[in-house]
Formats: structure tokens, sequence, C-alpha cells
């Protein structure tokens, strides 16, 4: 018989993912939520969708998580009608969200005291890819519980790596997005100086490319220079802001320098207190271009 999976979180990544669990086979449950995309593709592709958070846990045995950050996954798993009042003894939940290692280590410690397993498994890439199958992957757990369950994850995802043990997944993760999203913030901010001092912008981009600017940032951040598309990077600033506070957080529990870091969140919050936070981070040049502060 096929693996029976659910999926709770059915955003623009989670949609993705059920989407390629559905037509690969396996067995799919989706829960109804009112943030989810649309589910009528999935529903005909074969998905199940269920009401409750019960009627997950008694149809799958391998339950994937793709909320919004850790009060969700705290709500989700240990919540008062979460998945430990209703989970199956040996079922494994993957939480493929952006949490903190310490909500990791709670969930994984609830969850094995009921004789299920647990595995951290956020993930890098965009919707684009999602829908491709073709996400990476950052696990977080034992890795024999990983080989238990790497033919559901082996459906949307193109590279799988094993981290460390449980928590270790959401802190490579968070210093991945870090980086990444810092390094967009910085480039947004030069691009829109680059605009405002007439800087031709094909030159800009042309010569990042051919020396130190050369990388994802830039590949994610020319098609708003260079076409005026504002949707090459769907994720929301708001979202990006959220990660940056949980590497704060997580960098002070480390006693790791944090300068640099509290100023990238310095300037995405000061663009969601603008009312821009549910903007994607491939408008941040327009955001930042000295015309916009003037309206």
């Amino acid at each position: 018989m096929a693996t029976a999976v659910g999926v709770i979180g059915v955003g623009l990544m989670g949609h993705g993912i059920a989407f390629n669990l559905v037509t690969k086979g396996f067995q799919v449950s989706l829960l109804a939520h009112p943030g989810n995309q649309p589910l009528d593709e999935l529903a005909a592709a074969g998905a199940q969708v269920c009401p409750s958070l019960a009627d997950i846990a008694e149809q799958a045995s391998v339950i994937i998580l793709c909320v919004t950050g850790a009060p969700e996954v705290d709500a989700v798993v240990a919540g008062e009608a979460g998945l430990v009042n209703w989970i199956h003894p040996g079922s494994c939940v993957i939480d493929c969200s952006t949490s903190l290692p310490q909500t990791s280590l709670r969930m994984a410690r609830l969850l094995q005291e009921r004789n299920c397993a647990f595995l951290d498994a956020p993930m890098t890439r965009l919707a684009k890819e999602a829908r491709e199958g073709r996400l990476n992957l950052l696990v977080g757990g034992e890795e024999q519980t990983l080989e238990a369950v790497r033919h559901v994850l082996q459906a949307f995802a193109e590279n799988i790596t094993h981290v460390g043990p449980t928590g270790a997944g959401h802190r490579m993760k968070l210093l991945h997005n870090y980086v990444s999203l810092g390094f967009m913030t910085l480039l947004a901010e030069a691009a829109a100086h680059a605009e405002a001092s007439g800087v031709d912008l094909a030159t800009f981009v042309r010569v990042l490319e051919a020396g130190g600017g050369y990388g994802a940032a830039l590949k994610r951040l020319s098609p708003p220079m260079l076409e005026g598309n504002t949707h090459s990077v769907p994720f929301a600033i708001g979202n990006a802001l959220k990660d940056l506070r949980y590497y704060l957080e997580m960098a002070d529990e480390s006693r790791a320098q944090r300068a640099v870091a509290e100023s990238i969140a310095h300037v995405l919050a000061m663009q969601a207190e603008a009312g821009h936070s549910k903007q994607f981070m491939s408008e941040l040049i327009g955001l930042m271009s000295p015309m916009q502060k003037k309206h």
C-alpha cells in the first residue's frame, strides 16, 4: 500500500509539496484551513481534505507541517486539539516550516512520549521549485528516521541533507536565511542607490556578475532591476523579518555576534512598519527608492 501522508499548511510551498505527493502515488490528506491555497487541483488528483487534526492523524502515518513559524508548529503539535492527542504510535511528524531549534526539541520530546518520531526538515528554494519537486531539505533528527521516510521526501525534494540531531535542521535553515535574505537586502539597497544616482542598471548587473557581487541574490533580484518583474522572489518581507528575528533569538542563545543581523532586521522592520509586510522581497528595490519616500 502507498504511504499515507498528511500535509498541514497548504500555502505556496505546501501546495507544491502536496501536488508532488498526490501525483506520485501517495495517499494524501490535507487539513482544511483559510490560509490554504485553492485545493481544487489537489482534490481532483485524489487528495482528501480533512476538517481536523484528529482526522489527519487518523489517516496518515507521515505528517508534514508547512506552517508559518514556531507558534503555529507548537499549536499544531502540542495545542489543546493538537496532533499529540490523536497521533498513532509509530507515526512520524516532519516539520518543513521555518521554526526555532528549541521548538523542534520540545516537539520531538512530546512525540517521543507517544512512541512517534520527529524530524525538522526546513526547505530552501522557492515555490517554483516546490511545484517542480526540486526543494532542498535540511534535516535534523535521527538518521534511521530519515531513512524510513526518505521515499516520502524524495517525492518533492531534489537534495536531502542530514545536518545533525534534532534542531540542527532549523539551526541550519536560519543560518541559510540570514545569509540569503541579508544578501538580498544589501543588494536591493545598492540597486536603489544605483538607480537614484543615474547608474544604468543593466551595466550595474553586468559588473556585479563579473565580480564579487555574483550569486543567488543577484540572480533573484535581476528580474526586477532589468525587466520590472517584482514577483521573482515570492517571499514576503514580513516572513523575512520573522526569519531574521528567529535568527537573532538563536544568536542570543549561542552568544554569537549579531550586529549585522540587527541592521538587516531593522531595515526589514522599517518596511513592515510602513505597511509593506505582505510585499515580496523582490519589491525591496522600489520600496527603497528615494522616489518612494517622496510619496
